[in-house]
């Protein structure tokens, strides 16, 4: 393939337009960042490359050739290859299995060639620069970090024409992104077009060629990477700059909101900690630290084997995510599509979820009530399109999010909010949005318990860092006065027993 154009193309679901006029060219060899705030248009325009939708207006061309990708095996046999935000491995499924699904090798009598399979797999594991992974282990036994870098290895097997990567970092470590960074130069250097969507802008800068930014389904704007600036993009996006990322830190805290004291649970060993009022605590630490464990057992999602939580001096005993509400604790999860959505269900009933006591009678849920509600608090967070009756699938990653934390936001009683990676793929003025709201809620008298894989992200939101390494705190810390390596040191250094 040596260049792929998109000409004027357009998508519109009903009465909404994803897309109304987006055309750029990228030309074999090239990594072309393809930017925009959530709801701009960067997924539905991916999802018609990959066949999985059919444009309603405009065309694409490919080596000057008009053509129409009519299903994902269409773009199969054209050498097209996403790999999508959400994972879409088999988890009970071997890693060997999952690399070469509807491929695999067989012998003579027609069945599965095993050898082959584990021995090719290994190959691909090792060129990926990865050569520890087992391929024999099914791909759920290993973290989300490392089953990204799965999809990543089973979409680059076969040295695809056009590589889709739809926010392929947001789940990685330092490690496994530069693992991807450098399969990209060797992609590059093969001839692949790369169409690479990411909110990061460091990367973006980093990785790219040139990039083409969305906004309200239009491209609007398109440069050599090198002739882009942070600000330049931002202000593409939104259409006007951004003032100061991170709102002031104010350290005006009450008394203690929650304490966890000698915390056991499965991968998580005698974690203490207070929370006070108002405070933001940062969670840091590298994939398998423990930080979502430790969240997980406090809120009753995981099974705690010891150690005591108390919320406003009320102990949280054989806890269950009922009793962990019930008490005023609200969790918005990693993994928002896995145990944070009903991704079949609307807007409504996905907001208000956690609210229904407040606008019930017995058991009569007043719907007029919940659609006030939950409006109201929708439109505040900004959501796009502003319709409660839409499908939680149909929506981008940064909408979805905005939808939890509504849920969240309704509840009543609420006291201490657990944020997991709150901001992944979500893009730069939402983040920003969400930045100021976790701010005001602290600002309220909120406690909060925020884990993010950003390191600047929590540098400079938290009020006070706890590093967590092998299901232990390890370290805790002021932000302004650390840095990014001593974090680092912390959570990587693997501490000897004593002679």
């Amino acid at each position: 393939m040596q260049q792929i154009s998109l000409i004027k193309v357009a998508k519109s679901f009903g009465a909404t337009l994803a897309l109304r006029e987006a055309s750029f060219t990228a030309y074999r060899g090239e990594v072309v960042a393809i930017c925009g705030e959530n709801g701009a248009g960067k997924s539905t325009l991916m999802s018609i490359l990959a066949g999985s939708r059919m444009p309603t207006l405009g065309h694409i061309e490919i080596n000057g050739k008009t053509v129409l990708i009519t299903s994902p095996h269409d773009a199969f046999d054209r050498g097209i290859r996403t790999v999508y935000q959400e994972l879409s491995l088999l988890p009970d499924l071997s890693v060997a299995e999952n690399l070469f699904l509807g491929e695999l090798p067989v012998n003579g009598w027609g069945r599965i060639d095993w050898a082959t399979l584990w021995a090719d797999a290994g190959t691909e594991m090792v060129a990926l620069g990865m050569p520890e992974i087992d391929v024999r282990r099914p791909a759920g036994d290993y973290p989300v970090a490392v089953q990204q870098m799965f999809e990543i290895a089973k979409a680059i097997r076969n040295k695809p024409e056009l590589l889709i990567l739809d926010e392929p970092t947001g789940v990685l470590t330092q490690r496994e992104t530069d693992l991807l960074f450098a399969k990209i130069a060797e992609l590059k250097a093969a001839g692949t077009i790369i169409f690479y969507i990411s909110h990061r802008m460091e990367e973006v800068l980093e990785i790219s060629d040139r990039v083409v930014v969305l906004k309200d389904g239009r491209s609007v704007d398109e440069a050599p990477a090198d002739m882009m600036t942070h600000d330049r993009i931002i202000q593409s996006m939104v259409g006007r700059p951004l003032e100061k990322i991170y709102p002031p830190r104010v350290r005006d805290h009450g008394p203690v909101r929650m304490s966890v004291q000698g915390l056991r649970a499965p991968g998580v060993h005698d974690v203490s900690f207070d929370l006070k009022a108002g405070e933001i605590l940062g969670f840091c630490g590298l994939v398998g630290s423990g930080r979502s464990e430790v969240m997980r057992a406090i809120f009753g999602a995981d099974p705690r084997q010891g150690g005591d939580v108390v919320i406003d001096g009320v102990p949280l005993n054989a806890p269950t995510p009922k009793r962990a509400m019930a008490a005023g604790l609200g969790f918005v999860t990693e993994e928002r599509k896995v145990d944070g959505l009903a991704l079949d269900a609307d807007v409504l009933d996905n907001a208000g979820l956690a609210s229904m006591s407040r606008i019930s009678r017995g058991p009569v849920l007043n719907r007029r009530a919940q659609r006030d509600m939950v409006f109201r608090q929708v439109q505040k967070l900004d959501l796009r399109p502003l319709e409660l009756s839409y499908i939680l699938r149909r929506m981008s990653g940064g909408n979805q999010q905005k939808v939890i934390l509504a849920k969240w936001l309704l509840m009543q009683g609420l006291k201490v909010l657990i944020l997991d990676e709150p901001t992944r793929g979500v893009d730069i003025a939402t983040k920003v949005e969400i930045y100021r709201l976790i701010a005001d809620l602290a600002a309220q008298g909120m406690g909060i318990l925020l884990i993010s894989s950003e390191m600047p992200e929590i540098l400079g939101l938290a009020h006070r860092l706890c590093v967590m390494n092998s299901g232990r705190i390890v370290a805790e810390m002021v932000p302004e006065e650390t840095n990014e390596h001593e974090i680092f040191v912390a959570a990587a250094t693997v501490e000897r027993p004593a002679a």
